[in-house]
């Protein structure tokens, strides 16, 4: 069994004003979206200025609040924000969607292309890249906070996680982070590389991201006030099924007309 370090979620503190790690892993995954992005339209030639990007991100924010908010509050727990809907905007007492993120990021993607006439296939291949980014520190940041631990272990690698129980348990949040963050990342720029036809990294994102989750999902813990629908599967792996799918269709129709041509 491994020893969970006990990192102080709060880095420094001014007066009232805390600056916490899960705070600058966010911070920390737009400044690198913001170059990243940069960088891959010059490379897959995407006519895109520095003040568009910024206002793309811009975008992408509110997209990622507003869908992952609704999203949670719609997947997770609707029948309780039903009877508090003033609570679904209470977002400071935490709940927030990955998927609900996704699709509100794609939602304010498609305005955004809309606005600028911009490529929305080759603008997606992009954000994804620089998404899988964030997505991994954003798990890095989860496991700093002792949050989203796995279910209970009793390989070498186990932790006992603050608000765990005193048992040893799969440290998911670093499953996570590697596969969701590094592999995915790599799996996208070699993509990028290899100038795939438009559209194939952002449903390879789609794609990889749910089958990592979905298997992630084995080892972690689900959530309290939902546990396992129809006793066998979780919420996250639920969710991640119709990405699996898009994401494999979409590969193959990108990869036909790519072909076409």
């Amino acid at each position: 069994m491994l020893t969970y370090p006990h990192i102080d979620p709060v880095i420094f503190r001014i007066g009232p004003l805390s600056v916490r790690w899960y705070g600058l892993m966010y911070l920390l995954g737009f400044l690198v979206a913001y170059f990243l992005i940069r960088y891959l339209a010059r490379l897959r030639r995407l006519e895109i200025t520095s003040d568009q990007v910024a206002d793309l991100l811009f975008y992408c924010v509110i997209g990622v609040i507003v869908g992952g908010r609704l999203g949670y509050v719609l997947f997770y727990d609707p029948i309780f924000y039903f009877k508090h809907p003033l609570l679904i905007f209470a977002v400071w007492q935490g709940g927030m969607s990955f998927h609900g993120g996704l699709l509100g990021v794609v939602v304010a993607v498609l305005l955004w292309c809309r606005r600028t006439g911009t490529n929305i296939l080759m603008t997606g291949d992009i954000l994804v890249t620089a998404a899988s980014v964030g997505l991994g520190l954003g798990r890095i940041g989860n496991f700093i906070n002792g949050e989203l631990w796995g279910r209970t272990t009793r390989l070498p690698w186990g932790m006992v996680f603050p608000g765990g129980g005193p048992v040893p348990r799969h440290p998911s949040q670093l499953y996570e982070a590697f596969l969701e963050g590094i592999v995915l990342f790599c799996l996208l720029m070699f993509l990028h590389f290899r100038r795939v036809a438009t559209g194939i990294p952002f449903f390879a994102f789609l794609a990889g991201y749910g089958c990592f989750r979905f298997l992630i999902e084995l080892v972690r813990e689900p959530d309290a006030h939902l546990g396992y629908l129809w006793d066998m599967v979780t919420m996250g792996q639920l969710l991640s099924i119709p990405m699996i799918i898009v994401g494999m269709l979409g590969i193959y129709l990108c990869w036909r007309r790519g072909a076409r041509r």
